[in-house]
């Protein structure tokens, strides 16, 4: 796939990088128009090939509409601030781990230890195939966690970890002033010197 250029909301990357990875952002604006379902269905089918311990997959989603009732539950298990702008996006997503690996003959079940990172792993993958479709996705830690289960009971050993928006950007002046601020904020990071190290820790 070509590299169509940066746009207003690019990442300022220092060294060149993959474009979908450059142009992927978190807009808290949003259409209220439906994302196509197959469009959707490529997003958990990305998800579905990210890498894990032992093959063991332990993503897990729950998806709702905007307009149904499921979506409204989801909704008000999120926080004041993340309920101020989330509700305007059509698919509202929370997504789990199973954090043990299930028994498996004479082996009992156990904890997985990298299931979070696991799941962390299908959601980048999951927004970089969003950005792929010009969709948006916005993660969100901001929700309360015993209202989910309460709302959703889950299977066993099966923890909502974030809740998130996908739909097509929409435009920040329909946000409260402070969060269209937010929204047109220059976009930064922490440099690589900060977070990378070699050879040891100083």
């Amino acid at each position: 796939m070509p590299d169509p250029g940066p746009t207003n909301r690019s990442a300022p990357v220092d060294v060149p990088v993959h474009h979908l990875i450059r142009d992927r952002w978190s807009p808290r604006a949003f259409l209220p128009d439906p994302v196509d379902g197959e469009d959707l269905a490529r997003l958990f089918e990305a998800a579905r090939w990210a890498p894990s311990s032992g093959n063991s997959q332990p993503w897990r989603y729950l998806v709702t509409y905007r307009g149904e009732p499921a979506h409204q539950r989801l909704l008000a298990t999120l926080n004041e601030g993340n309920r101020r702008w989330a509700g305007a996006a059509p698919v509202l997503v929370a997504s789990y781990a199973q954090v043990t690996f299930p028994a498996k003959g004479d082996r009992p079940a156990r904890p997985n230890p990298t299931a979070l990172h696991d799941l962390g792993m299908a959601n980048a993958l999951l927004a970089i195939q969003a950005t792929a479709l010009g969709l948006h996705v916005h993660f969100m830690s901001g929700f309360d966690q015993e209202a989910v289960n309460a709302a959703f009971p889950p299977p066993p050993d099966v923890q909502p970890v974030a809740v998130f928006t996908v739909g097509h950007g929409g435009d920040p002046q329909d946000l409260p002033e402070d969060l269209a601020a937010r929204e047109t904020a220059p976009r930064a990071r922490h440099r690589r010197e900060a977070v990378v190290v070699v050879d040891g820790w100083s």
